[in-house]
């Protein structure tokens, strides 16, 4: 930890006062991007936190060791703060050189200075996650992986202090600009872990000044830094006047508007608006009016509620059309999906729906045959989402856009039959189906408490009633309890769904791999053909082999059915005309460091 704390040498603190110097007039204070979010930001730590706001405003203050090419389609590692990584050991080990003259903004913990960033801040801010106290909800990205690291874990719980000071031997700085990574296993799409907030940079001298504090005190390298924050309220970001020199290039990108967008970037400086502000604003109704009002530069994504209103049939409505507001895709690859308990029991009571006896598989494939997807798309989605026929998005590796099996198929009549053929008749005329055995039968979903979520429901039990199927709704809980109990598997169905955190379909498979369990894998599904693909998924590079792998993973989720597959999300982003060029990268948060604003084209400049 010598280097890690060491003054700056001569050169370094000269070329940090440069970089302050010519880094002032990186961006313009006049130009200012302005937008809500329906839910408050709660840490700004990016190990720590666990919502889109706290995430986005987290990536515009930290810096990741690699990033993705802005407008590349499909999404493409770049360098970041180190270029891209060597890579040895057929996927096992990963070295990369940190840029010397990278600095975190000055804070107290440095003298009121700025200081150097080093590998070695990589390595600490990575063993963070493995801090028991920490609870990072990102640990699964790198448990089980990093040589010695679950093994500091474990003493860590034993002793109740994680030693920060312990080596660990697949996580060291070489010297004070190159990390070495080596995993237990290859696994080739680690790269992109490095790409993620959660793996993002801070300084242990800030972390330990600030303590049970640090999520407030957030200290970064980013293009952006904190000028205002009330909690919950208001956030406002400043350009970082002391952000490295990053000039903007890259893939021009598949489409015209991205070309547009390139042309218009390339060989300028970044970022190029000085100031962004958020308002934290719940409810649609407010943050729609608000847009309209210009107030918010753009909306994402488009609520639900004004859907048909702002894209009648699918396009711009004309009065928005003549106010020269645009409509681009909020690309992000999710899946939502309802989970099934798997498990033969749950809290050591007979589970009806899970097991792989072929009467348990045909239920759940006749419970996903009966729900009314093409309802919940056009009803609850408002046309925001399309039918999904497999886990895997269309972003993400591993995705067969041919790929349709007749089991997702709504179709109630085979729903009946397959459920007729396999006992589960109405014995008593009361117009729900018994179990096998005779014994009465229902399941239970459960959901959290909004009225979308009651909407959603009442679309379950009107598909279920059609089907013979009797199910309840008895357990509500607000989303963290909710998936604290799927998580220990007193969950027997619920809805939800899942944004990729990297463009590779294994960041859905782990979802119902038995590795997974306790954390992920609410389905608690276990199955060894499945586990044994999936582990050798893992260590291949992208290829088409790989690809045939995964297809035969996607199938055996199909035919056991720990899943009903249900949308993909499609969603839109609204942008008023002054914002220059707003597109969302799909692994991507905010693109404001891309942003420009015309000044000319702002009402009441």
């Amino acid at each position: 930890m010598g280097s890690l704390l060491s003054p700056l040498p001569k050169l370094a603190a000269a070329a940090a006062l440069a970089v302050l110097a010519a880094g002032a007039f990186a961006a313009d204070p006049a130009k200012v991007v302005r937008t809500a979010y329906p839910s408050a930001e709660s840490k700004l730590d990016p190990a720590a936190e666990s919502d889109e706001a706290s995430a986005s405003i987290s990536h515009a203050i930290f810096d990741p060791l690699l990033a993705y090419d802005f407008l590349a389609r499909p999404a493409k590692l770049v360098g970041n703060t180190a270029a891209l990584p060597e890579i040895a050991d057929e996927g096992a080990t990963f070295t990369l050189r940190v840029k010397p003259g990278i600095f975190f903004s000055p804070d107290a913990a440095f003298g009121d200075k700025p200081r150097e960033l080093t590998a070695h801040d990589y390595v600490y801010s990575i063993k963070r996650l493995f801090d028991p106290r920490l609870r990072s909800q990102w640990l699964f990205l790198v448990e089980g992986k990093i040589v010695g690291a679950d093994a500091a874990m474990k003493a860590a719980k034993e002793t109740g202090r994680f030693d920060y000071d312990r080596p660990i031997e697949g996580l060291r700085a070489l010297d004070r600009y190159t990390i070495r990574i080596r995993l237990a296993n290859p696994d080739y799409s680690f790269p992109f872990v490095l790409a993620m907030p959660a793996t993002a940079a801070l300084a242990r001298e800030v972390v330990e000044r600030y303590g049970q504090d640090i999520a407030f005190h957030p200290v970064g390298t980013g293009p952006y830094r904190i000028a205002e924050w009330v909690r919950g309220s208001r956030v406002v970001l400043e350009a970082n006047p002391g952000f490295r020199e990053e000039i903007f290039d890259g893939d021009p990108g598949p489409d015209e508007a991205s070309r547009a967008i390139h042309a218009r970037l390339k060989g300028r400086r970044l970022p190029i608006v000085g100031r962004v502000e958020i308002h934290i604003v719940d409810e649609a109704q407010p943050r729609w009016l608000a847009f309209l009002n210009g107030e918010h530069d753009y909306i994402r994504p488009l609520p639900e509620d004004f859907a048909n209103i702002a894209l009648p049939g699918g396009r711009l409505a004309p009065n928005l059309a003549r106010a020269g507001i645009y409509v681009t895709p909020d690309e992000i690859a999710y899946t939502t999906y309802t989970t099934f308990n798997t498990a033969e029991t749950i809290d050591g009571k007979p589970n009806a729906i899970g097991g792989f006896a072929p009467e348990r598989v045909a239920l759940r494939r006749a419970i996903g045959m009966g729900y009314r997807i093409d309802e919940q798309v056009a009803i609850l989605d408002k046309g925001q989402s399309v039918r999904a026929q497999t886990p895997l998005p269309p972003a993400v590796s591993g995705h067969d856009p041919q790929f349709a099996s007749p089991t997702l198929e709504f179709s109630p009549a085979r729903a009946k039959a397959l459920l007729d053929m396999f006992g589960y008749v109405d014995r008593d005329g009361d117009g729900y189906r018994e179990a096998p055995d005779g014994s009465p039968f229902s399941f239970q979903h459960a959901s959290i408490p909004t009225l979308r979520e009651r909407q959603r429901n009442e679309l379950w039990k009107k598909s279920m009633d059609a089907i013979g199927l009797r199910v309840t709704f008895d357990k509500v809980e607000k989303l963290p309890e909710l998936r604290k109990q799927a998580q220990l598997g007193r969950v027997q169905s619920f809805s939800y769904g899942w944004i990729a955190d990297f463009p590779d379909g294994e960041n859905f498979l782990q979802l119902l791999w038995k590795g997974s369990i306790g954390q992920v894998n609410y389905a608690m599904f276990d199955h060894p053909e499945y586990n044994a693909l999936y582990e050798k998924v893992k260590r291949m590079p992208d290829t088409p082999e790989r690809n045939a792998l995964i297809e035969r993973m996607v199938k055996l989720i199909v035919v056991y059915s720990p899943w009903l597959v249900e949308t993909y999300k499609a969603q839109k982003i609204l942008v008023q005309p002054w914002v220059l060029g707003y597109k969302k990268n799909p692994f991507g948060h905010e693109p404001w460091k891309y942003l420009d604003i015309d000044p000319e084209r702002r009402p009441g400049r």
